[in-house]
């Protein structure tokens, strides 16, 4: 079994890329192999409308067909058995290099027939999403980002869609006197990285295993 981690931050050894490590931690635990992709190290962009994929009788009918970095991720992703998203929250949704990523690997299974049929003929049977931020999480709802985690499950719904993880009020500097970031609690952020954070790295790291126990 392979469980692939798509890693939507350009910030590595961070937030997102931690709890996406912990989870392929998970799967590995119960012997999946597993591979993690940094969208930000590729270069690609979104879906052109080009309508390739969805040429009838068309050799490309539901694959991409441009031909650029993610071409290749979007084929491994394609036959791997498990799907695990990441993205920190940027001004109310994923990041753009996610956004991107996203148009180009969900349109191309979409059909404009029925919106109920899909050209996907892969192997993909559960996924989920990590989501990074720095709101607390009893504002999630108010700002809308609860109707964001609930836009995206249901995109993913026919991959098998499993599990949510928004991780809250993350850390975002190791030292917040270099810039300016006043309205945020130094001292309180940090405590809540000792405190906190770790029960978000065991959610996630309990993510990957549940992907491969079934």
């Amino acid at each position: 079994m392979k469980i692939v981690a798509v890693n939507g931050s350009p910030r590595k050894n961070w937030n997102t890329h931690i709890l996406l490590n912990k989870a392929l931690e998970g799967a590995q635990s119960e012997g999946a192999e597993t591979e993690l992709i940094n969208l930000y190290d590729l270069t690609y962009k979104g879906c052109t409308g080009c309508m390739a994929c969805k040429v009838k009788n068309g050799k490309s009918l539901g694959r991409c067909t441009l031909n650029d970095e993610l071409r290749p991720v979007l084929e491994t992703i394609h036959s791997c058995d498990g799907l695990i998203l990441g993205s920190p929250i940027y001004f109310s949704d994923v990041s753009a290099m996610t956004k991107a990523f996203l148009e180009r690997f969900l349109f191309q299974y979409l059909s404009y027939d029925d919106y109920s049929q899909t050209f996907y003929n892969g192997s993909i049977k559960k996924s989920a999403f990590i989501y990074t931020m720095n709101v607390p999480e009893s504002m999630t709802d108010k700002i809308g980002y609860n109707a964001l985690f609930e836009k995206y499950k249901m995109m993913f719904s026919r991959f098998g869609y499993e599990q949510t993880i928004a991780a809250t009020e993350t850390l975002q500097v190791n030292d917040y006197s270099k810039y300016h970031m006043a309205s945020f609690n130094e001292a309180e952020r940090k405590e809540r990285r000792k405190k906190v954070f770790p029960e978000d790295c065991r959610k996630a790291y309990e993510l990957g295993k549940s992907m491969v126990k079934g």
